[in-house]
């Protein structure tokens, strides 16, 4: 009869090792990069892992679903794991283990939500246009590859070039430097692109983008907790996330998805915005559609700042509609860019004490 343990070699064990995801997320630790080296010797298999975090919980988790995939194996033996935690940098715009910054931009901001619908793409438009009317330079990345929106939002269907570098030329509105998919792509042509595909267009859209010399880039991350969230936060540095939710339970659950990942990954939190807080009617009186408090209780709850509470209203619509977002407008003209400004200047003023 053959012995099963000769057929193990460290090949077989990386195939069996991408069933163990990275904690809380869909991404196996082998694409990840942590697996550093397999040895199968005479009856022992030794895996050596390597993270970089400060949650002592995620090596723990780790270690144990490495154990329990390798250990049933029929012939494999002995198994050892070796999980080597490394500190990552903690500050808040400088590269951590595995980081690096992006090259022209001094700030980087991420704005996610834990599921779609809650208007994040607006929030991070919006809050895009307000940090440039304080004075920075800034710029806008679209990384939501499957539903690009910041073409429309700025009211742009130019072509991007490329310099003599082979950089992409980002396009500009409002005074704003911009990329997106969306000017890649007629209206109404799909977007198909999967796993590495998408890793990889994400990460030209931030390191081969002639950006040059921007204060503030604001990254408008897809919805959810998925692979490109977790592969630009574990390759850029990024110096905060902005959490967008709405008011009802359904929303804040996922908000604290968000808010898990961003931990895991040792990017500080800058804040919560409360979107679609209220409807105001033409009596003056709010109508809170989807409940009313939650954001600012969440934020309680989680010990972060809730930087800005925006209501509905029909400009805000009208302006993402025709290209024009509606914090173009002077706080004295509409609360929701006066709202959209206060946020702002409290992401401001958090990010640069640092």
């Amino acid at each position: 009869m053959r012995d099963a343990g000769r057929d193990m070699n460290p090949e077989s064990i990386k195939e069996v090792l991408r069933q163990v995801k990275y904690p809380g997320f869909s991404r196996d630790i082998v694409s990840f990069g942590l697996v550093k080296e397999i040895t199968c010797d005479d009856g022992l298999t030794t895996v050596r892992i390597e993270v970089a975090t400060k949650d002592p919980a995620i090596p723990e988790q780790i270690f144990r679903n490495c154990h329990d995939a390798l250990d049933g194996m029929p012939g494999i033996g002995t198994v050892k794991v070796e999980v080597n935690v490394k500190e990552p940098q903690a500050r808040p715009g400088e590269a951590g283990v595995g980081k690096s910054s992006i090259p022209g931009v001094d700030r980087v901001i991420a704005v996610a939500s834990g599921k779609g619908g809650v208007g994040k793409s607006t929030v991070a438009a919006n809050l895009a246009v307000a940090l440039a009317k304080s004075g920075a330079s800034v710029g806008i990345c679209d990384c939501d590859l499957y539903g690009p929106s910041m073409a429309m939002m700025f009211g742009s269907n130019e072509r991007p070039l490329a310099n003599e570098h082979e950089e992409i030329i980002p396009i500009e509105a409002h005074g704003l430097k911009i990329m997106s998919m969306g000017f890649l792509l007629e209206d109404r042509s799909p977007v198909i692109v999967r796993g590495p595909m998408a890793t990889r267009y994400t990460q030209q859209f931030l390191r081969q983008v002639a950006w040059g010399g921007l204060d503030y880039l604001v990254l408008d991350l897809p919805p959810g907790t998925g692979d490109i969230q977790l592969t630009i936060c574990q390759t850029v540095s990024v110096d905060g996330a902005v959490i967008v939710t709405t008011p009802q339970e359904v929303a804040l659950i996922d908000a604290r998805k968000a808010v898990s990942m961003f931990a895991k990954v040792n990017v500080p939190i800058l804040g919560l915005i409360e979107n679609m807080a209220w409807f105001e009617g033409d009596d003056g009186k709010r109508y809170p559609i989807f409940g009313s408090g939650g954001g600012r209780r969440e934020a309680a709850a989680m010990n972060v700042a809730l930087l800005g509470e925006i209501p509905i209203d029909m400009p805000t619509r009208e302006g993402g509609d025709a290209g024009r977002p509606v914090a173009l407008l002077d706080s004295s003209e509409n609360p929701v860019a006066a709202a959209f400004h206060a946020a702002a200047s409290a992401i401001r003023e958090t990010i640069e004490k640092h």
